[in-house]
């Protein structure tokens, strides 16, 4: 079975264009190492971007990559016109059995639905959902991508939902649906855990690009509390963050101060994978406290090297953790409980407890990326027998 894969290329995203291999999102990645697994399968990767990029001509024995040019005025402003022509010019070439599009961010959704073949959407941020929640103006990036949402879903022949809350939302398309999580890279299960001293002090972790729905400054406010009321822990923040958003900048202000007077506070912008696997390994407990969430991709992974966990009642959160014991869900505004519980947590000392060696035996086998590589193909197989 032959299948075209359209990705967006980070390279493009970040302007990149000096890197000679593609970058993809976390959760794209962990699904071509499944299906790099998959021998039956025939895998042609499809990214745009505006610039010439010297790309790989495979990345897997089964797994072929396409890096198409297309000009700037292709893009967003013309609703993608370029990038839907030259990505169905490739595949009238490659007459793939069936077309799958990552995402309806970008391009990819909506060049695999006008693509004239057989097509899925796999939906990872929900863009009427993101449209709703900061309530954007008409014109707008995310404004734009909300009706493109809406004219591709109407017209694929399934989706994709990355949880039953993506599910939920997706409904009102009547078209059918597959709930098949977003998977995690295979060094997140397989990786040996750092053999490391228990900490003289606990360590906690936020991860997430500092903005208004992951609710950085909150969460900072409340660490400053516990702090306050003598709890002694240092705190790190991980996530890019924009010199432009207003949000972030106040972040950075807040963080300033509360590391001058109590230190033990930081912020990094970055880390590659294999860097927030050790950190994972090396941290004590994850708050991830969003406004908002389809898939909680970071913390799953956590999840997957024995991370304690606090997080937000929202999205697929309650599905990830359905099973772990070393985590504690709260509803989206308690924050008055997320603080209780941190608090217990730390003074009860549970954070110098050796956690799991493996992730739970049901949490691997949904996640891990041959199975969800697996769930896929048996899709695929589906779609093409209607």
């Amino acid at each position: 079975m032959k299948i075209a894969l359209l990705v967006t290329d980070n390279r493009e995203n970040h302007r990149r264009y000096d890197l000679a291999t593609p970058c993809f999102g976390t959760a794209p990645k962990a699904l071509l190492e499944g299906f790099a697994d998959l021998s039956e399968l025939e895998i042609h990767v499809i990214s745009c971007t505006q610039r010439w990029i010297q790309s790989p001509e495979k990345l897997a024995d089964n797994i072929w990559f396409h890096s198409l040019h297309v000009p700037k005025i292709g893009w967003l402003r013309t609703g993608y016109q370029g990038c839907i022509r030259a990505t169905r010019r490739l595949l009238r070439q490659l007459q793939p059995d069936l077309v799958h599009g990552q995402g309806t961010e970008r391009d990819c959704a909506i060049s695999a639905v006008l693509s004239g073949f057989p097509n899925v959407i796999t939906i990872h941020g929900n863009m009427n959902a993101l449209e709703k929640l900061h309530g954007t103006r008409i014109g707008s990036y995310l404004w734009l991508a909300a009706r493109l949402e809406n004219f591709t879903l109407r017209r694929t022949r399934g989706i994709i939902c990355i949880s039953d809350y993506v599910k939920k939302l997706v409904g009102k398309y009547n078209v059918p649906t597959w709930v098949v999580p977003n998977a995690i890279q295979r060094m997140f299960f397989d990786s040996p855990h750092g053999k490391t001293a228990p900490p003289e002090r606990p360590l906690l972790i936020n991860v997430g690009v500092i903005s208004e729905r992951k609710r950085q400054q909150q969460l900072l406010i409340i660490l400053e509390s516990l702090r306050h009321k003598g709890l002694d822990f240092d705190a790190l923040f991980v996530g890019r963050s924009s010199k432009s958003s207003p949000y972030a900048k106040r972040f950075d202000e807040m963080l300033a101060v509360a590391q001058k007077k109590r230190g033990g506070f930081e912020h990094i912008q970055w880390l590659d994978d294999a860097s927030f696997c050790r950190l994972f390994d090396r941290a004590s407990a994850m708050i991830h406290f969003s406004s908002e969430e389809s898939f909680g991709m970071t913390f799953a992974e956590a999840i997957a090297r024995g991370l304690y966990l606090f997080a937000s009642d929202v999205g697929g959160s309650r599905e990830i953790a359905a099973g772990v014991e070393r985590a504690q869900i709260f509803r989206a505004d308690d924050w008055i409980g997320l603080e209780r519980g941190v608090r217990e947590w730390l003074a009860s000392g549970r954070w110098k407890q050796q956690r799991p060696g493996d992730a739970p035996e049901a949490f691997t086998k949904k996640y891990h990326p041959v199975s969800v590589a697996q769930h896929h193909a048996e899709i695929y197989h589906e779609l093409l027998r209607e």
